[in-house]
This record gives C-alpha cells, structure tokens and sequence, in this order.
C-alpha cells in the first residue's frame, strides 16, 4: 500500500473510533479517556463509568455518565476529539490520560495537550477530575489487575467508588 491509502484508511479508523464514542447530549457527566475509562477487558456495564451511574443514581442523581473512553487513545486524540466527546450542557469530566503518549513516542506532548484539554473545559465552565494512572496501578496492585495495565471489574467498581465523592460534589450532591 501506498503512504496515500494508509493516511486515508487511518483517517477513516480516527473518524469511525469518534463517532462511535459521541456522547449523549443529556450526560452530565463524561469519562473521557484511553482503555481504562473504556472499560478493556470487561462489559460496558462493568467499566468504571457505567458503575459509577449507578452509584450516583443511589444517591438520587438524575444525569447521566457517558463514557468516552477510547482504548489506545493518546492526549492528542482526546483533545481532538474533545467537542464530539464533551456535548455540551456537561457539568463534568473526568479525564483519563493514560499512558499511550509514552507507548507512541509522544510523551513529551502530553502535558501541553492536558493543559489544553482543561483549559478548553474551564473555558465551558466543566469540572475536571484528574484520573492519572497512580490511581488505577493501585488499586491493579491490590490484585484487581487483569493483564497488567488494566483492572477487572471489581477493581473498576473500586475504582468508581473512588471517585465518587468528587464527582457526588461536583454535580451538587450533598455530603453522605
């Protein structure tokens, strides 16, 4: 194949993967991030986000959680895809950067890209929540790891319950 037709075909894979992780316009609250906010290796229902719903709807939160998770997503891609991934009307976004900078050479991007990528929601009035890995390794080292990078579906139920109280705070839910 020619250089022309790869740029195409992975021109169409990046607008197919945006498109398929544009948000409802009633979520309220968007996980924005690379596989773990995705959810690899369990169910939609059991990824971090979709617990996450649940525990805010036991606290009588009427919004949703979209997850905009995408698995080998750098901060370049979230950032690009921010206005599809964010609708607006979104109160707050959880954002997950990951590690795939470092996996595709792009590392020394990263923090300008998350410093754009908060910058552009503050400028919409969205709460950010930083969801950095040293969060998802512990919980993974509590032995809910299931390959290495990423948790089972406990250790994103644990995980959800993490963040919990931030978000629960940041949507104006009172204290439990």
């Amino acid at each position: 194949m020619t250089i022309g037709v790869l740029s195409i075909l992975r021109a169409s894979l990046v607008f197919a993967t945006v498109a398929a992780v544009a948000c409802p316009a009633d979520a309220q609250v968007v996980c924005l991030g690379a596989s773990n906010t995705a959810g690899k290796g369990v169910s939609q229902q059991e990824a971090y986000p979709a617990q996450l719903e649940i525990m805010l709807r036991a606290r009588h939160y009427a919004g949703g959680v979209a997850n905009a998770g995408v698995s080998g997503d750098t901060t370049w891609g979230m950032l690009n895809r921010l206005e599809n991934a964010v609708p607006i009307g979104t109160r707050v976004v959880i954002l997950q950067p990951g590690g795939n900078d470092e996996r595709h050479g792009a590392a020394s991007w990263r923090d300008a890209n998350i410093s754009q990528i908060v910058e552009r929601l503050g400028a919409r009035q969205v709460a950010v929540i930083m969801l950095e890995n040293q969060s998802i390794g512990a919980i993974r080292r509590q032995g809910y790891g299931s390959d290495g990078q990423h948790l089972t579906a406990e250790g994103y139920r644990l995980l959800a319950a993490q963040l919990l109280p931030q978000v629960a705070a940041a949507v104006g839910l009172p204290p439990k």
